[in-house]
């Protein structure tokens, strides 16, 4: 897995299905940005909301214009059978890597997420990223199964929830999960407001909600926690914490989709019904935070 900025770029939708145009045109920012890597069909990529088609074809797309930048893309799905369809049409597609969330709809116990990672593990010719996002799949992995996970063939990467903001606690925290995987599995931290902190934390890779559309922002902040500038790192995050408030209120994907449509970057609306982006008063706080922070 490839270390440093991930970025995870919106699926812009419009009333036709998929919009191809705006989707390439995100993709096409990151490339000229240089982000490290490009993974589509996480959560801010709306793969919950997609068809098997759907996703076949955003893959396709990103794989023809993501140029040198490695992709990955996202496998999800409620059974397993899907999952291993989806796989199959993401390595067919040329994806370098796929990202796997316990998604379900019935609360799983850890012995069936074991069972689903060992099966499509097995089944993969390229690296797996193990997705833990609790705050979608309701799932919460113990460090002992990350380990268990992590030692099944192509298991590359793990992608954390937020680690605490305290950097002694983080770095506990890291630590404790990093002891129990083999050292070829990076971690990865999610959570933007807290991703230089999970650098300096002993995170590999920032797996980036804004990277996805604001790659250059993402980043400085990247490259300053690579290099140690705890201070430069933690002063470039702090002065996004308006948008970081906003993340927290209304979740980020619907806040990076509402940015997109008010920087013409995406037709409005552009999220899968009956998910809706950010409207009034939100919206226009929104709009008023963007301006002086000159993300890009």
């Amino acid at each position: 897995m490839v270390n440093g900025l991930c970025a995870f770029p919106l699926t812009p939708l419009n009333q036709r299905g998929i919009d191809e145009a705006a989707f390439i045109r995100l993709i096409e920012r990151l490339v000229a940005a240089e982000v490290d890597s490009i993974c589509v069909l996480g959560s801010t990529g709306n793969y919950a909301y997609l068809s098997r088609a759907e996703r076949a074809r955003v893959i396709q797309l990103a794989m023809q214009h993501a140029g040198h930048i490695p992709a990955m893309a996202g496998i999800s799905a409620l059974t397993t059978k899907d999952v291993l369809d989806l796989a199959q049409d993401a390595q067919q597609a040329g994806a370098g890597a796929v990202l796997l969330a316990p998604m379900s709809y019935q609360k799983l116990t850890a012995d069936e997420v074991f069972g689903l990672y060992e099966t499509v593990a097995h089944a993969l010719s390229v690296p797996l990223c193990v997705y833990d996002n609790p705050g979608t799949t309701h799932f919460e992995f113990s460090d002992e199964l990350h380990g268990r996970i992590a030692q099944l063939p192509n298991v590359a990467s793990i992608k954390i929830p937020p680690v605490p903001t305290d950097p002694e606690a983080a770095k506990a925290r890291v630590d404790r999960l990093r002891a129990l995987i083999p050292s070829h599995v990076s971690l990865g931290i999610s959570g933007d407001v807290c991703a230089a902190t999970g650098i300096e934390a002993g995170c590999e890779t920032w797996y980036s909600v804004i990277g996805g559309l604001f790659p250059h922002t993402a980043l400085s902040i990247t490259r300053a926690a690579q290099a140690g500038d705890s201070q430069t790192a933690a002063k470039l995050s702090a002065q996004l914490e308006s948008l970081w408030a906003l993340f927290r209120q209304y979740g980020s994907l619907r806040v990076v989709a509402t940015a997109a449509e008010i920087l013409a970057l995406a037709e409005s609306p552009c999220l899968p019904a009956p998910l809706q982006p950010l409207t009034g008063q939100a919206r226009q706080q929104l709009a008023r935070v963007l301006e002086p922070l000159s993300l890009r």
